[in-house]
């Protein structure tokens, strides 16, 4: 199924703030230290700063990508979107934004660790956690534009 890309807007502060929430839920390493109203207000505020692209199908908000500058604060998909490409296309998005993107990951998620490897992200540093509000730890993963090769001439070509 097909889906599209749009910036959000902040009637989809709800969506987004119950996917986060959501993912709190149904991950058993996750500790759930914020209540929905309290991940809808945070969704609020990454749309305000205009961080927020989100993933529709059928009219319905079904991921989103939250970015500031390079960093990637927030990649969530609805618990039944996972595999269906979304992912990848708000990633596609972003790394058409910047040539360069970071993102921290917790160690525990190998399902986003692996992802994130497939789309190019190479872990560079790793903590115990005492930096992030779960106290889980994480590690820090970047994307590099890769560079283009200058064509090189011909020998031929270059004494003309």
């Amino acid at each position: 199924m097909s889906f599209s890309l749009r910036p959000a807007n902040a009637l989809d502060a709800g969506t987004t703030g119950w996917i986060l929430h959501r993912f709190a839920l149904d991950t058993p390493w996750m500790p759930v230290l914020h209540s929905e109203v309290e991940a809808i207000s945070f969704c609020g505020v990454m749309i305000d700063r205009g961080w927020v692209t989100v993933a529709e199908q059928e009219g319905r908000v079904r991921g989103f990508l939250a970015r500031d500058g390079a960093e990637i604060c927030s990649l969530y998909l609805a618990p039944d979107c996972c595999g269906q490409g979304i992912g990848r296309g708000l990633l596609q998005q972003a790394k058409a934004a910047q040539s360069q993107l970071w993102l921290q990951a917790f160690v525990a998620n190998t399902g986003a660790r692996r992802f994130y490897q497939r789309e190019g992200f190479e872990e560079v540093d790793r903590s115990d956690g005492s930096g992030n509000e779960g106290g889980l730890p994480d590690v820090r993963m970047v994307w590099q534009q890769a560079e283009e090769t200058p064509q090189r001439s011909s020998p031929q070509e270059a004494q003309r």
